[in-house]
């Protein structure tokens, strides 16, 4: 059965290193730190000169791999050969070379920590080498976190920093970011590396470290269009188009497109109820009362009003019939045509 990311790196931060580790999956987070915690620690810096080995995919075969990982480690205990972009290795999915990499899974050397970081790919389930892997080695299959997980990973990663955040600040987070966990490290990161004595981070920091305005932000504007806020609306609407750099419109319509997407799958289940919704949507209850709200401000046949908006912005966004307007000027058009 495939291992989860935490406790594979619990044993390898306790000095327990296997012969053989298969990551793959869509979350290239946890295959990052699990190969990035072997690579920096395996070996002693002298060590690594004559016994580290990163390999890429699309350069390898299955043949030089193995020839690779039979070596025996010189003056140390072990050796790493790590496979990086395993995915494009050449022959990967011939019959052959699965057959070979099988039989050395099933008898590695013990002098060789052997790694394949197989990203945004799995290995076909039904497959005999997915079984020997699954059986025989360190086998982790990864997957995006769902957005009503998201907050409690943020908890957990301060929590393992030493700190503690607001339950507010990490839903604020999460609406600014979403699921990208190597981004959502980096902003958290940013945020910690502030502060000597271990606090508790607020949103008020998350505000001043991460560059999220308290008034200006992608939220607030998502917020004054569950209401219908015309006023508020334009505002933060001209503050964008003052500060393009800060505020590009691709991703602002993205996660529009999004919010008016999930209020499509809203009207269409009736549902009513804030765990209802938060079932739906796979959220946290904490967002499901403003989406309730939304629906009651904006009709199914609007809704599908405004995503043909959002997906002909989309377009004039990347140049098609854009007519030459900027991307303030796009946006102000947007947000009039999805308010009116």
């Amino acid at each position: 059965m495939a291992q989860s990311a935490d406790s594979v790196l619990k044993d390898l931060k306790a000095g327990r290193y296997a012969p053989v580790y298969f990551l793959q999956g869509d979350e290239p987070y946890f295959i990052d730190k699990i190969s990035g915690f072997i690579e920096k620690n395996a070996l002693s810096e002298t060590e690594k000169g004559f016994n580290q080995m990163i390999m890429y995919g699309k350069d390898v075969d299955v043949t030089a791999i193995l020839n690779n990982a039979r070596r025996y480690p010189m003056m140390s205990e072990r050796q790493v050969v790590i496979v990086k972009e395993a995915k494009d290795i050449q022959d990967i999915n011939k019959q052959d070379a699965q057959a070979m990499l099988e039989s050395y899974v099933k008898n590695p050397l013990p002098s060789t920590v052997l790694v394949f970081c197989h990203k945004y790919k799995t290995l076909d389930g039904r497959k005999a080498l997915t079984k020997t892997l699954d059986k025989h080695a360190v086998f982790v299959s990864t997957k995006k976190l769902y957005d009503n997980q998201v907050p409690d990973w943020i908890t957990q990663y301060v929590t393992d920093s030493g700190f503690t955040i607001d339950r507010k600040a990490a839903f604020m987070l999460t609406e600014f970011i979403g699921n990208d966990l190597e981004r959502l490290a980096n902003e958290i990161d940013k945020v910690l590396i502030n502060f000597h004595e271990k606090v508790q981070i607020d949103p008020a920091m998350i505000q001043k470290y991460v560059g999220i305005s308290k008034d200006y932000n992608i939220f607030e504007l998502q917020k004054s269009l569950t209401v219908r806020d015309v006023v508020k609306a334009n505002r933060i609407v001209q503050y964008f188009e003052a500060n393009p750099k800060n505020h590009p419109v691709i991703p602002m319509i993205a996660m529009l497109f999004s919010f008016y997407s999930r209020l499509l799958l809203i009207h269409h289940s009736g549902e009513k109820t804030e765990g209802g919704v938060a079932k739906i949507l796979k959220i946290n209850p904490f967002f499901a009362k403003e989406y309730l709200l939304a629906i009651r401000n904006y009709s199914l046949p609007v809704v599908i009003r405004n995503i043909n908006f959002l997906r002909q912005a989309d377009l004039q966004s990347k140049g098609i019939e854009s007519g030459g307007m900027t991307e303030g000027q796009l946006l102000k058009e947007l947000v009039f045509r999805l308010l009116h």
